[in-house]
């Protein structure tokens, strides 16, 4: 495909959410405006966006912040994801015992956690990662144990009737199988990271001092400027897009060959 069509095709892809935008971005500004609604309660877009600007520089900076607790945090939430996965299809007795804590896990809330965690780790960014882990590490061990159970059967005879070994055949056959699975649990993980990230910031980070995008909500909150909350709330929406695009980008390039998903 040509570059011009690329473009092209960028174009036409992307119009129709920029447009939605648009619309959004005006009818929210007028009716704010023609409902004379009071900016500590909801600023106008206009507020925001000159918010937004005013401190690019703090905002910038406590986003790189929260990045790089929620890429920690997602970097390790992949690792042992797919450990507990491949551990948990290694047996269905494993996986009856061991499953049902990891869903159970899963529902305990992360704000509960967090100072339980910071009381453990101490205040600052290793708690931060971690309440990011176990918020995105559950997507992770759902989607990789459902594409490794989902193993084509005829493939793992023919691979025993040649006699490769366990780790062969998990290596060669079942991990590529299962690579549409977990790029799917990466994509819904990378965004939850941030939530568990900014969320850990409410608690691990104040206590440090750490700038992040949690802090300056919980700062902003207490001056009273409701339009610096939507701004860093507007730089967490970006920093989860520009994760998901990243993951979604590097699925791609791994599937495009020879998955039907991303062929187009």
């Amino acid at each position: 495909m040509s570059r011009a069509g690329a473009i092209v095709r960028a174009v036409r892809a992307a119009w129709p959410p920029v447009l939605m935008l648009v619309v959004m971005v005006l009818a929210g500004e007028l009716i704010i405006r023609a409902c004379d609604v009071e900016e500590y309660l909801v600023p106008a877009p206009s507020a925001v966006l000159k918010a937004l600007v005013d401190s690019r520089r703090e905002l910038f900076g406590s986003m790189l912040t929260t990045a790089s607790a929620a890429m920690m945090g997602m970097a390790c939430a992949t690792v042992l994801g797919i450990l507990i996965a491949i551990l948990l299809s290694t047996a269905r007795l494993v996986q009856r015992a061991v499953y049902p804590y990891m869903v159970f896990f899963q529902t305990v809330p992360v704000v509960a956690i967090a100072p339980v965690l910071v009381i453990w780790f101490g205040p600052g960014l290793h708690s931060v990662t971690i309440c990011a882990l176990i918020v995105a590490i559950f997507p992770i061990i759902a989607n990789t144990l459902t594409g490794l159970l989902s193993t084509d059967p005829a493939l793992r005879e023919m691979f025993h009737l040649y006699g490769a070994s366990w780790w062969s055949t998990l290596w060669k056959l079942r991990l590529p199988s299962a690579l549409p699975n977990i790029v799917t649990g990466m994509r819904i993980a990378s965004g939850l990271s941030v939530i568990g990230a900014i969320v850990g910031e409410f608690v691990a980070g104040v206590l440090q001092g750490n700038a992040g995008l949690g802090v300056e909500v919980m700062i902003a909150k207490r001056i009273g400027r409701t339009d610096l909350v939507f701004a860093a709330i507007l730089a967490a929406s970006a920093l989860g897009l520009v994760m998901f695009g990243a993951i979604n980008l590097a699925g791609h390039l791994l599937l495009r060959r020879w998955h039907a998903s991303e062929r187009n």
